[in-house]
């Protein structure tokens, strides 16, 4: 088919596919002659082997000292002009970029020249803008005062830290010694770091993260719990390709960690091939969106990382719910309209517009979507607490597994049973509530129900979306703490549970302790934690070691005296 009409016509109808490409940054109350001289740098081409011509210096320079601002430019391999930033007298700010080039071991494929009106030559903000853009390298020209250019100075990143620093800084170059290899570096540098990760790809295939502990603990303690970090990075399908740890005498509200060791962090992700940092703890909105907004790696924390495993491992309707809700009451606070993805879509005074209606949009539906999983788990409590009279009526005693995460209870429950429970060495193997029943030879039985493993600081959002599964230890007649006897933080641990319960207003219940993986214990360990807790039942339920004497404890309390359960402050019932 023909066209007619004529060419403005089309030109109007199907605007330029590449718009004319316009300075960015403090741009305001420049003259029309200065913003075309910025304009023109677009049309320069940089030599491969040269930080600039000695004419393109002097342009630089004379404009920049012109308009009493530092002037910037992002560079690609090839030469050309990517980008023209204009900043203040004593800074530049970089505006938002593209998306990274692939690879998480991979430069941006862009390096920084820009203007210095004042001596001196890399500063640390030039340093840092570096390493969190992944940039080739940075350039600092000096300018003098009557705009001509005196000296040079580049910076780029290394393989590997020397010297305690990430990055190499060049000694400073007269302005006309021109001389430089930007794109050869790059492209080794980039080798190196592809080689590196391909060792890694070669041990493990699958996501990578940073384990981060920044907090005002002792360091010990701090290392402590990212290794418990570590197993749960594990459970969650990642590999861990390297830890931070800072302690601070104060939390930094904004980033949670200064500026500069978020940089070394951002470094080391980078030499780690870490596309995930995951914080010990629980960050804040703020900190959350603000480390978000200066790095492309993915940052969750603690809190998310356990609600992610959660929703791997739940199994039955009410678990899925409850994770489900357990997410939307985390999700809920952090849903605000200023950060990098709302930023082009907010406007109007005070951020009215289209960002803000789908923001509002969004905590609407949250909020609709909790109403219903809340009336949902409401009918499931409700059908359980009917499940739990009948048992009542029965006369079933309930004895409840409880303890904290990977302490065996299901691998318990197994044994006594013999189930085939989900039992493996992961932290939150099993999530949804199992009960089984458990004969005794004088034709009696019991009722022994596993629940959801105990952590340290459990997330808020879970506990209260959890208290449904719980339910479960208060109709109980006795809760069976399971402590793993071989694991350095015993102690922490059992304080952890015993946390727990008194929170839940458990903390009176009768209960036994249960000291499990005793075969993994040396001798003088043994008697240690014997003296210890001298009414714990060593066992090893993974060989069946100790079984038979925590069944005959178990007939004991609950068929044949269970009179002599009464509330007790301490862990265990005496005999």
């Amino acid at each position: 088919m023909g066209s007619s009409g004529c060419g403005c016509c089309a030109t109007f109808l199907f605007p330029q596919e590449h718009p004319i490409p316009k300075p960015e940054g403090n741009v305001q109350g420049l003259k029309p002659s200065q913003l075309a001289a910025l304009t023109r740098l677009f049309n320069r081409r940089f030599p491969a082997a040269e930080v600039y011509t000695v004419d393109q210096a002097r342009e630089l320079s004379l404009l920049s000292r012109a308009l009493g601002r530092q002037v910037g430019l992002l560079i690609d391999r090839k030469g050309r002009v990517q980008m023209v930033i204009v900043g203040e007298a004593g800074s530049i700010m970089i505006p938002e970029l593209p998306r990274g080039r692939s690879g998480q071991e991979r430069l941006r494929g862009l390096r920084l020249l820009h203007t210095h009106l004042n001596p001196g030559g890399i500063s640390q903000e030039d340093l840092m803008d570096m390493l969190f853009l992944r940039l080739d390298a940075v350039v600092a020209l000096t300018v003098n005062p009557v705009g001509d250019p005196v000296q040079w100075q580049a910076a780029h990143l290394l393989p590997s830290p020397s010297g305690g620093q990430p990055y190499h800084l060049d000694t400073p170059q007269p302005w006309d010694r021109t001389e430089s290899q930007f794109v050869a570096t790059a492209e080794a540098l980039e080798e190196e770091l592809a080689r590196k990760a391909e060792d890694a790809r070669e041990a493990d295939d699958t996501p990578r993260a940073m384990l981060v502990s920044v907090s005002t603990q002792p360091r010990i303690i701090q290392e402590r719990n990212l290794d418990e970090l570590a197993e749960l990075a594990r459970t969650a399908g990642l590999t861990v390709a390297g830890r931070m740890v800072q302690r601070v005498a104060q939390i930094n509200p904004r980033l949670i960690m200064g500026k500069g060791k978020v940089a070394e962090l951002e470094v080391l992700a980078l030499q780690g091939r870490a596309g995930m940092m995951i914080f010990d703890g629980e960050l804040s909105p703020a900190q959350l969106h603000n480390l978000a907004d200066i790095t492309e790696r993915k940052v969750i924390d603690r809190t998310q990382l356990i609600l992610d495993i959660f929703a791997q491992h739940a199994v039955s309707r009410a678990g899925k719910l409850q994770v489900e809700l357990a997410q939307l009451r985390y999700t809920q606070p952090r849903l605000v309209g200023k950060n990098r993805a709302m930023d082009r879509l907010m406007g109007g005074i005070g951020g009215r517009g289209p960002g803000e209606t789908k923001l509002e949009t969004d905590r609407r539906k949250i909020r609709e979507r909790m109403a219903r999983i809340r009336k949902e788990l409401d009918q499931l409590r409700r059908q359980r607490s009917f499940t739990r009279a009948r048992r009542s009526r029965q006369g079933i005693p309930l004895a409840a597994l409880v303890g904290y995460t990977n302490a065996g209870k299901s691998t318990l429950l197994n044994t006594l049973t013999r189930s085939e429970v989900l039992a493996e060495n992961k932290l939150f193997a099993t999530l949804d509530p199992t009960t089984r029943r458990l004969r005794f030879p004088a034709e009696k039985e019991i009722i022994l129900a596993d629940t959801v493993g105990f952590i340290r600081n459990l997330p808020k959002e879970l506990f209260d979306a959890f208290r449904a599964t719980l339910e479960e230890l208060e109709a109980a007649d006795l809760l069976l703490h399971v402590a793993d006897a071989s694991h350095p933080d015993l102690l922490q641990q059992i304080s952890a549970v015993e946390t727990i319960l008194a929170e839940m207003e458990l903390d009176r219940m009768p209960r036994l302790m249960i000291l499990n993986k005793w075969d993994q214990l040396e001798a003088p360990a043994r008697a240690e934690l014997a003296d210890a807790f001298p009414h714990a039942l060593p066992i090893s339920a993974k060989k069946g070691d100790g079984c038979k004497a925590l069944l005959e404890e178990l007939e004991l309390l609950l068929l044949r005296h269970p009179a002599s359960l009464v509330a007790t402050d301490t862990p265990t019932v005496l005999n």
